[in-house]
């Protein structure tokens, strides 16, 4: 087993420069542990997000705060494998429009190995290697398989757990060497080709967030 490997980043927001991330996340041999933040000029975030072997998503614990109200969602999976069953507990205080947190209705996640938190540049990284696209990435005229995933989705700054159908794929690196994930999410009808560092972790995400600093 190898040494852990802590690894500090940040971002900001392309979307919105106001918005600013970061990410302390601690790498074993096939396991993580992270903890983050995002400050926007609406809410401040916090989370803090573990997972099991082949980086598969234990728990996740996200806690928001704006004028006036605050919520969190902790949200578990139990087991390992397809199949298991997640659970979520939450808090909230004060009074806002936004949809209740925790499971939106009907959510149907029982095939969903990895949690999503909306505009977080970092939770890509869990299936980016599970799926081993780091490990052999196509030449520049190759294609790489397509992978349908399902995610638990965390809806910001609501914390509404929504299902959301993803597909990743290993693209040509850039001729920097910086290998290059394509990302798309059939919830938000939206596709991006991410950059990401030899971690996995994202370097730009287009539209979203580019690493600063």
């Amino acid at each position: 087993m190898g040494e852990p490997v802590t690894q500090y980043v940040h971002w900001r927001g392309e979307d919105d420069p106001h918005r600013l991330d970061a990410a302390a996340v601690t790498f074993l041999d096939e396991a993580l542990t992270a903890t983050g933040v995002s400050r926007t000029r609406d809410y401040a975030l916090s989370w803090s997000l573990e997972t099991g072997p082949h980086w598969i998503t234990r728990s996740i614990h996200v806690s928001v705060a704006a004028v006036g109200w605050n919520r969190s969602l902790r949200l578990v999976r139990d087991g390992a494998g397809n199949g298991a069953a997640w659970d979520a507990e939450t808090t909230q205080y004060g009074d806002t429009d936004l949809p209740e947190p925790g499971f939106a209705e009907d959510v149907d996640l029982v095939d969903a190995l990895d949690c999503d938190l909306a505009l977080c540049p970092f939770t890509n990284t869990m299936p980016i290697r599970r799926l081993g696209l780091l490990d052999s990435p196509p030449s520049s005229s190759g294609n790489s398989q397509e992978h349908l995933l399902t995610m638990a989705w965390i809806d910001v700054p609501s914390l509404q757990v929504i299902a959301s159908h993803q597909r990743y794929a290993a693209v040509p690196p850039l001729p920097t060497g910086e290998q290059r994930v394509r990302y798309t999410s059939y919830l938000r009808e939206f596709e991006s080709c991410l950059t990401v560092d030899n971690n996995g972790v994202v370097i730009d995400y287009p539209q979203i967030a580019r690493r600063v600093g």
